[in-house]
């Protein structure tokens, strides 16, 4: 995947018992597999906010944010944040951070974004 390209994050809906609920991933192709990498809010108060940055819609942008810091060893730690990001008609940016759902889909998206 080429620096230039976007990526997106997608939901659909399942069933469980009884209720409609949302999973959220991000699909794409690393070596010439396609992939399919869960990701979640960083609590459970986090699928209202997708609600909200998603607004109806089935896809929104997905952007990294980078960060460092020193752990308490001296060492420095680098790294990315991931957010779900959309705007309004009126320009006002909506924003949900997000993160892979199992240790699988973190390997997968530094593939993905390298």
């Amino acid at each position: 995947m080429s620096k230039n390209s976007k990526l997106v994050v997608e939901r659909e809906t399942y069933e469980k018992e009884g209720k409609s609920y949302f999973t959220y991933f991000i699909k794409g192709n690393v070596r010439g597999k396609d992939v399919r990498i869960a990701v979640m809010p960083p609590d459970l108060g986090g699928y209202q906010v997708l609600d909200i940055v998603f607004n109806g819609e089935l896809k929104a942008d997905l952007i990294t944010k980078p960060y460092e810091m020193k752990d308490a060893g001296g060492n420095v730690v680098k790294g990315n944040t991931y957010y779900v990001h959309s705007e309004d008609e009126n320009g006002d940016v909506y924003e949900c951070q997000v993160k892979p759902f199992r240790n699988s889909d973190k390997m997968l998206i530094k593939m993905l974004i390298k």
